[in-house]
């Protein structure tokens, strides 16, 4: 028997539409609001980026990256976005069918996706990282059953997301950082098709220190020794778009904000 909740991003992006209209919110409450999903206030800082900036730093585009081996997108085994419940602020918990919970210090990421200098309204950004001991989920061994830290947003009106997560590890050979794609409208991201762009964002690193001196994050603390943004094999040809402001600390959280050019 198939269930309402295994039918896909697609199948649920009519009804999305449909529930905007019945409830009279096309300008005021957000797609996973609408879908039910955590957007809990007490684990979200209220800092969020400017989708603003000069002239000179908008028009220089966030630069294309790798999605590395771990996508989840389907361009390299499975694929989490035909999941209903992928659109979702809150990515600390697998759904689905699977019930593992990411530990860690809490992170919260606020992007802003600009376009010609412009805020780009509806588009979407799917966005997926390593766990607190470098684990990539439905991949790496002990997690492979699941999807946690991978999620969804629509950009408001603004072009703003916001992702409720916990501070990546820094595993052996890379700097810690965050994945993320940009499609134009959640219907596209629901195909993995049409993406505006793939990129990485950079955690800077005293903000990665404070949190690998806490428990669970062992051993990210050799692993942050042993490279560096000059030295990544992403981030060394420039990092200047791709490193993200970070406030906050470890007992209240952190927030890592970037706005970016796509």
């Amino acid at each position: 028997m198939t269930h309402d909740h295994d039918q896909g991003l697609s199948w649920d992006l009519p009804r999305l539409v449909d529930r905007r209209l019945a409830l009279g919110l096309l300008g005021g409450v957000g797609v996973a609001s609408l879908l039910g999903c955590s957007t809990s206030e007490t684990t979200t800082p209220t800092a969020t980026p400017s989708a603003t900036g000069t002239t000179a730093d908008c028009a220089t585009k966030i630069p294309e990256e790798t999605a590395g081996p771990y996508p989840g997108d389907g361009s390299n085994g499975p694929n989490i976005l035909t999941r209903s419940g992928i659109v979702r602020g809150d990515i600390r918990s697998s759904f689905a069918g699977s019930s593992g919970v990411a530990r860690g210090v809490p992170l919260t990421i606020r992007l802003a996706v600009l376009q010609d200098c412009t805020p780009l309204a509806k588009a979407a950004v799917y966005l997926w990282h390593c766990d607190q001991e470098g684990r990539y989920s439905m991949y790496s061994n002990g997690v492979t059953n699941e999807n946690y830290l991978r999620g969804v947003q629509e950009t408001d009106a603004q072009g703003q997301v916001a992702f409720t997560s916990v501070f990546p590890a820094a595993y052996s050979g890379r700097w810690p950082h965050i994945h993320f794609e940009v499609y134009p409208s959640l219907s596209a991201a629901s195909t993995g098709k049409g993406k505006l762009v793939t990129s990485q964002l950079a955690l800077p690193s005293a903000a990665c220190q404070a949190v690998y001196a806490t428990d669970g994050y062992s051993a990210s603390v050799r692993n942050l020794s042993q490279t560096s943004l000059g030295s990544d094999m992403v981030f060394r040809d420039g990092y200047q778009t791709q490193l993200a402001t970070v406030t906050g600390g470890v007992s209240e959280g952190f927030v890592a904000t970037l706005s970016m050019s796509v």
